[in-house]
């Protein structure tokens, strides 16, 4: 009984298997909004922030497969599971059952993550580049904490340039404008969610370009099972 629920649970806890999970929430989180819309509009204003994240939440998970056909590379399935289980907590925990206002800190810890991950993305594209034949690179340790800290805190500011333009467009609220009651906040209060994202994520990146920098500087073993896996 102990093994069947090990296994069990390994093939739930599998990058296939969170995938498979993740994507049936969203896509049904996605379907019930979109009724909800449709058969009351005096909802519409109400769901519309929570529909573009699933939509956009989608979009993420299937991301990697596009690039990895790109790049003729995968990302491990330990970081798959990380980067599901981001998207999971982000978007259908986050928005659909308002753990940003129920949970305390819920989207600073989310932020202080994704700088990490976004670290280990950028050391991932610098391992794969330095073993390609057709664009070889010789980069130093510093240099490439460095880049590291540059990669992840550049995709940290598309993403507040994104909420940015969905909050313009639509009018909703993924900058944390507003309260969760919808009471728009004025002045520094107002930009204090975007500016404490980027700290964090920041603070995240810092983290691990320095723990990147010791550890290339080493040699470290476990920096092996960061790297892209090259498809056949």
């Amino acid at each position: 009984m102990r093994k069947k629920l090990q296994q069990l649970l390994a093939k739930i806890f599998s990058s296939r298997g969170l995938f498979l999970f993740v994507f049936i929430s969203l896509a049904a989180a996605s379907a019930y909004l979109a009724f909800r819309m449709i058969t009351d509009p005096t909802t519409r204003d109400y769901y519309t922030l929570s529909l573009v994240q699933c939509l956009l939440g989608i979009f993420l998970l299937f991301l990697p497969s596009l690039v990895s056909r790109r790049l003729k590379a995968t990302l491990s399935s330990w970081m798959m599971v990380a980067y599901v289980l981001f998207i999971y907590g982000g978007v259908y925990l986050g928005e659909m059952h308002d753990f940003y206002f129920r949970v305390p800190h819920w989207d600073t810890l989310l932020h202080f993550i994704s700088g990490a991950l976004l670290g280990i993305l950028g050391y991932a594209l610098i391992s794969f580049l330095n073993n390609s034949k057709k664009i070889p690179l010789v980069l130093s340790p510093l240099f490439a904490a460095l880049f590291i800290f540059c990669f992840s805190m550049t995709l940290a500011v598309f993403w507040e340039i994104y909420e940015f333009t969905v909050d313009s467009i639509f009018g909703i609220n993924t900058q944390k404008w507003a309260l969760a009651d919808g009471t728009p906040l004025v002045g520094q209060a107002a930009l204090a969610d975007t500016m404490k994202d980027l700290i964090v994520a920041a603070l995240g990146a810092g983290i691990f370009s320095i723990i990147s920098y010791f550890a290339i500087k080493r040699n470290a073993k476990w920096l092996d099972k960061l790297n892209l896996k090259r498809l056949p």
